[in-house]
């Protein structure tokens, strides 16, 4: 048996110097509840990392899961094999797809499927004879992961770490579509591959789009011939009230990013929507290879966790449930946004939202966030604490008074910490 405090477990975004003494070790699930070892409830007030969409401990997805493992545990699908299970979900997603003739290619998360979609964009333009459309855009505040590709179009400062990044990579404002295109001007049009969008920016402080910014950065897009790539990690499967989050603005992109919600976190498992278009060079040109995958591309548990939570969430009517509990949420954020801590919320764009603190609290004490995250947590209340904020994104299936139990928590840690 390790010493807890040296147990050789090194976590992700995380000061281990402080976490080896003090683990929060859970132990089990059940909708919106998860309990630590010691038997403590806490309400999961952001879908673990923004991806429990269904809820914890779904009967119907546990079923599939271990019904495929009886049938067939793994089997790669490069080259020309496949496996049933991998086979339906395609077809299910490219059914749902915000776009025309959709392919999907898989992969085992978000991170797997931005350096995907950046290889593929790239990859797109060398196949049609214009190879000098390499760079990609991204915009402030993003989050696309932290493999190769997705640090270097990180748009929080703070996640990009060790470079030097992979080069042609461009930020542009998060929320001014005439900025891109004097950005795609400046790099000269023919040299730019694709635009990098969240729909609604996650990780980054939880940003809803300006009205109309959405539209207008794909008009730019279509314009100067770039290609657009919705990222919706976090905004697919329910968060934004529909199938891929981009839909809710009348956007249809050339490819989009998944991963999280499509299994509802049951099974790791990502993958890129591409458009007719964009596939086309790789499907029906004689001889013309992507040459990329990774080893779980497909892999038939994962597949059939997807293909019943997909079941859930139609059944279940979750994503109208969504649409709903969205208004709610942002009311019960807004009940907070009189205490002197808080600056500002920002809500109202699917089951997400966040307290923007108080500037001067947060300058005067950086650790602002953290603090009130642990706070919240000791009275049975898990949130995200980022950078100034603090973020929230329940499970779908989240009732009104869940909502007030987490609004109540909020207030009392709130008070708790208290004006310095």
């Amino acid at each position: 048996m390790h010493d807890p405090a040296d147990h050789p477990l090194w976590h992700p975004f995380a000061a281990m110097d402080r976490v080896r003494h003090q683990r929060t070790v859970i132990s089990r699930a059940e909708d919106v509840w998860v309990f630590d070892d010691a038997g403590k409830r806490y309400l999961d007030g952001t879908a673990a990392l923004w991806y429990s969409n269904v809820g914890h401990g779904r009967r119907e997805i546990i079923d599939a899961i271990r019904d495929q493992l009886d049938t067939l545990d793994a089997y790669q699908v490069f080259n020309d094999f496949a496996n049933e299970p991998a086979l339906r979900l395609a077809g299910e997603l490219a059914e749902r797809a915000p776009m025309d003739g959709a392919k999907i290619f898989f992969t085992s998360g978000g991170g797997d499927s931005i350096d995907t979609a950046a290889k593929m964009v790239r990859a797109y333009f060398a196949a049609i004879g214009q190879p000098d459309r390499t760079i990609l855009l991204h915009r402030e505040h993003s989050y696309h992961g932290t493999h190769g590709l997705g640090t270097s179009l990180a748009g929080i400062p703070g996640n990009r770490v060790a470079p030097p990044f992979v080069p042609d990579v461009v930020q542009t404002a998060w929320n001014d579509a005439e900025m891109l295109e004097e950005t795609i001007r400046e790099q000269g049009a023919e040299r730019v591959a694709a635009f990098f969008c969240e729909p609604v920016i996650g990780a980054g402080g939880v940003l809803p789009p300006p009205p109309g910014y959405l539209e207008a950065a794909a008009e730019v897009c279509a314009r100067h011939g770039v290609l657009f790539v919705a990222d919706a990690v976090i905004c697919g499967f329910g968060r934004l009230g529909n199938w891929f989050g981009i839909e809710r603005f009348g956007v249809r992109p050339d490819l989009v990013v998944f991963a999280k919600g499509v299994t509802s976190g049951y099974q790791p498992l990502g993958g890129v929507v591409v458009s007719g278009r964009v596939a086309e060079p790789f499907w029906d040109r004689p001889g013309q290879v992507f040459k990329h995958g990774q080893t779980y591309s497909g892999h038939p548990v994962a597949c059939a966790a997807a293909l019943a939570t997909i079941g859930v969430l139609e059944r279940d009517g979750l994503l109208e449930r969504a649409r709903q509990t969205e208004e709610t949420l942002a009311q019960v954020l807004k009940g907070l946004a009189d205490h002197p801590l808080v600056d500002h919320v920002r809500a109202g764009t699917g089951v997400l939202g966040a307290l923007e603190l108080d500037a001067r609290q947060v300058a005067a004490r950086p650790d602002l966030p953290a603090v009130l995250f642990a706070a919240i947590r000791e009275r049975g209340v898990l949130v995200r604490p980022m950078g100034s904020s603090l973020g929230f994104s329940p499970p779908l299936t989240v009732t009104d008074e869940h909502l007030d139990l987490m609004a109540d928590a909020v207030r009392i840690g709130l008070d708790s910490v208290g004006v310095g």
